[in-house]
């Protein structure tokens, strides 16, 4: 008998696993075996292949990155939904990084209305992100989840495991979120991220780090499950972040690779840091602190000083605006003291991207 679904809070269980499949099985245990479909990362299928029987027949794999986050891809998975006969009472199990899970949810909530989705993160990013918060979306007119509903996972299984397959760019991807929860959060917790040791990335004391900040995450998720208030604060460095996101795609070419999420949260914190000092007096040490990282670990945005404009442009058309041409950002008063809907101007933008390609 099928018993689990979606909770009405929006918060979805989250488990730190030793053993993946042991743990899967059991959830899985709860539906009709043919019933179960899987949607896997084509980058992850051999890992994931080792689960032997659990995957069965129904299984499709997805090759997916930020660019092919679009509605043709929403509709290939509706496509095979239909074709394996999934029905309300069924699951579908997500595994991949956060553009899959936010594509493969939305497919999922919007199938016959809703099937449930657990989600299975095998990047770091997807972990502390994506996975967390019961967003689902696509990209569309060039701009970055711009279609999407809410609709949390009935669970999110993260396998520390998955970090010794990532190489050393997708750890900074996801650690520049891990940054962001530290600084709206606690001292403490921004402390011990600082003290992390991005050089030797040791993977067992990251995983103490990642709980924290899922949890973290989850609890101002259940307190504002659809961005009402308080669930803002989690859009630090975004509304910089997002445009620098947008526009690099826009520039992408051949030999020329779009921006990470990840890097352009941490580029975007810097920004929206700036404003922090000079219009609600955060310490000028926690802005020294974060360029000091970036200038380290994940190096200075390739965007130009002539870019401005466009950026400005994007940031004016960004969904967590409340008014059209206007600029909404989160800014902070001090470490875990964040502030929202802090409105700026052109010029305000246009000062803050003018210091970060200054760096």
């Amino acid at each position: 008998m099928h018993i689990r679904k979606k909770k009405c809070n929006f918060a979805a269980d989250f488990m730190i696993c030793e053993d993946l499949h042991s743990a899967l099985a059991h959830i899985l245990r709860s539906y009709e075996p043919d019933q179960v479909c899987f949607v896997v990362d084509e980058q992850v299928r051999g890992i994931v292949e080792a689960s032997k029987g659990q995957i069965g027949l129904k299984c499709c794999t997805l090759s997916v990155s930020e660019s092919g986050k679009t509605l043709e891809t929403v509709q290939q998975v509706w496509d095979f939904f239909f074709a394996h006969g999934l029905t309300r009472s069924g699951v579908v199990v997500a595994i991949g990084g956060g553009v899959l899970t936010d594509v493969v949810g939305f497919a999922a909530a919007t199938y016959k209305r809703g099937v449930d989705c657990i989600y299975v993160p095998t990047t770091l990013l997807a972990m502390v992100d994506a996975s967390t918060g019961g967003k689902t979306g696509f990209n569309y007119h060039g701009l970055k989840n711009s279609i999407g509903v809410f609709a949390p996972p009935v669970e999110t299984l993260i396998w520390p495991g998955w970090l010794q397959t990532l190489p050393a760019k997708e750890i900074l991807n996801g650690f520049a979120e891990m940054l962001k929860t530290g600084l709206i959060e606690s001292p403490t917790l921004w402390h011990d991220l600082l003290n992390y040791d991005l050089e030797a990335m040791p993977l067992e004391s990251l995983t103490p780090l990642i709980r924290r900040c899922v949890a973290v995450k989850e609890a101002v998720v259940a307190a504002d499950p659809k961005e009402e208030g308080l669930r803002k604060v989690l859009n630090f460095g975004h509304t910089f972040g997002h445009a620098l996101e947008e526009l690099s795609h826009a520039q992408a070419h051949p030999g020329v690779e779009p921006l990470d999420h990840g890097y352009a949260v941490l580029y975007g914190m810097i920004a929206e840091l700036y404003l922090s000092v000079t219009k609600l007096g955060c310490e000028r040490e926690v802005l020294q602190q974060l360029t000091q990282i970036m200038l380290h670990a994940y190096g200075k945005p390739a965007c130009k000083c002539s870019d401005r404009e466009r950026l400005i442009a994007l940031m004016k058309q960004d969904k967590k605006n409340e008014r059209a041409a206007e600029i909404n950002v989160t800014l902070l008063r001090a470490v875990s003291s964040p502030v929202v809907n802090q409105t700026i101007t052109a010029d305000e933008a246009d000062e803050a991207w003018e210091y970060l390609f200054s760096l």
